[in-house]
């Protein structure tokens, strides 16, 4: 694939990447204040399975996770990781309340299946040990 005035497709990944970890980070971060009781209470209400399992693991994902993928680091497997989580935020929570809802979800997880299938893009560490010269 082609850039644009010079600059490689791949620097418009890392635009992604960055903007989503940022996200996550916030969000991951917000959970971490509610506490896990708190979290779990919330998937509880939105009929999340397995609530006192599947809560900290979220919030545990977003932002450590968010913080690896902010340098880069396991970007794929983070992508994979993400894909899940949105794909039932968004068909299972959010949709069915209505697409307005929803939005955030949609371009997440629009950025995960993006990450899983491209990498992590330009200035990441994965790129230094996994990339093929």
């Amino acid at each position: 694939m082609r850039g644009i005035w010079g600059i490689g497709p791949g620097w418009g990944i890392t635009a992604v990447r960055i903007a989503m970890a940022l996200v996550f980070i916030y969000s991951g971060w917000n959970k971490y204040q509610a506490g896990i009781p708190g979290v779990t209470e919330a998937f509880t209400k939105m009929a999340i399975p397995a609530p006192g399992i599947s809560g900290p693991f979220i919030m545990t994902l977003e932002l450590v996770g968010g913080v690896l993928l902010l340098f880069g680091i396991l970007g794929r497997w983070l992508g994979l990781l993400y894909t899940i989580e949105f794909i039932v935020a968004f068909f299972y929570v959010k949709l069915p309340a209505g697409f307005g809802g929803a939005r955030l979800d949609l371009m997440l997880l629009g950025g995960a299946i993006l990450l899983f299938l491209a990498g992590p893009g330009r200035a990441a560490a994965d790129a230094v040990w996994l990339e093929k010269r």
